[in-house]
């Protein structure tokens, strides 16, 4: 290989963008809890969240200031959330900030049943 063809190749890892290389953190929702109830991330660091339903029925994953303070490498979090529907998945790529940050379930009486949790970004 040529040096000019090895340098084309090393400009071209540089350059790929970091959601490529971003390590997933996988959360579970189901009937009233998430798996884990602690999500600790690293600051300034990016990451794919994947969130799976493993419930029939819908669930949200409503962390308004995370969200909020985060910078989306793709997907979104309207309102400071993520709605899925029995059995959907959706994944988001972000660079959370430091901080630690509560979670909770909106739908009707879900946070009171105990579908809370706790995102530790350092």
């Amino acid at each position: 290989m040529s040096a000019f063809r090895l340098l084309a190749a090393a400009t071209l890892l540089i350059a790929i963008p970091g959601s490529a290389q971003a390590p997933v953190q996988t959360i579970e929702l189901s009937s009233f809890a998430y798996a884990p109830r602690t999500i600790t991330l690293a600051a300034g660091k990016p990451v794919t969240l994947a969130f799976v339903n493993r419930s029939g029925d819908a669930h949200d994953f409503t962390a308004k200031n995370f969200f909020a303070r985060s910078r989306f490498v793709s997907g979104s979090a309207p309102g400071g959330e993520i709605e899925l529907k029995g059995g959907q998945s959706q994944s988001v790529t972000l660079i959370p900030a430091a901080g630690r940050y509560p979670v909770h379930c909106g739908h009707f009486l879900h946070k009171q049943f105990g579908m809370t949790g706790t995102i530790m970004v350092r």
